[in-house]
């Protein structure tokens, strides 16, 4: 059987073009993919419990699952960058960026978030983001320390505990951005 042809199954092929808005929604979707299977897997689970971290019936403490979130937003962020790297307008890419940005808050709002907390959370998140940046122009170990820092509020963890979570964000950021380079952002 042809792949594609009724008889058969059919083929996954990436999308040719993306306008920023449906570029912030699958993105935010992908955000909140990652941060699922990140609580759902064993491996987080007693990595956190290496951290120091509660978890309650597979749920961190408020405080770490927002600082995870952070995460693995910034690790899409860094992702869709480097795949429109010199191929696509900045201001799409931040268009396409600050979608997915509020999808991300408005989910958050919708699964009980308060609205009044928004402004808040998302100067944390600016804060993560220039400290994720400026440690990855050092290391991917650095991001991942930052990582940890913010997790457990204390400054030093072992490096394999970092080196985890670095892993993590590689392991987010550069199949997104195998998959995007072959994408078009357009209006």
């Amino acid at each position: 059987m042809i792949p594609g042809t009724e008889d058969g199954p059919k083929e996954f092929r990436a999308p040719r073009t993306m306008t920023p808005a449906q570029l912030g929604d699958d993105i935010a979707r992908l955000v909140w993919e990652s941060f699922s299977d990140f609580i759902a897997e064993g491996d987080a689970e007693s990595l956190l419990g290496e951290l120091g971290i509660d978890v309650k019936d597979g749920v961190p403490s408020e405080h770490a699952a927002e600082e995870i979130l952070i995460f693995f937003m910034w690790a899409h962020t860094r992702g869709v960058q480097q795949a429109f790297l010199r191929r696509a307008p900045d201001g799409l890419v931040r268009e396409g960026l600050d979608a997915l940005h509020s999808a991300v808050f408005e989910d958050m709002v919708s699964h009980g978030t308060p609205a009044v907390q928004l402004p808040l959370f998302e100067q944390r998140v600016g804060a993560r983001y220039a400290e994720y940046y400026s440690a990855s122009s050092s290391s991917d170990l650095a991001v991942g320390t930052a990582v940890v820092r913010h997790l457990t509020n204390k400054p030093a963890q072992p490096d394999q505990l970092s080196k985890a979570l670095a892993d993590r964000a590689v392991a987010v950021a550069h199949p997104l951005r195998d998959f995007l380079e072959e994408v078009e952002l357009v209006n």
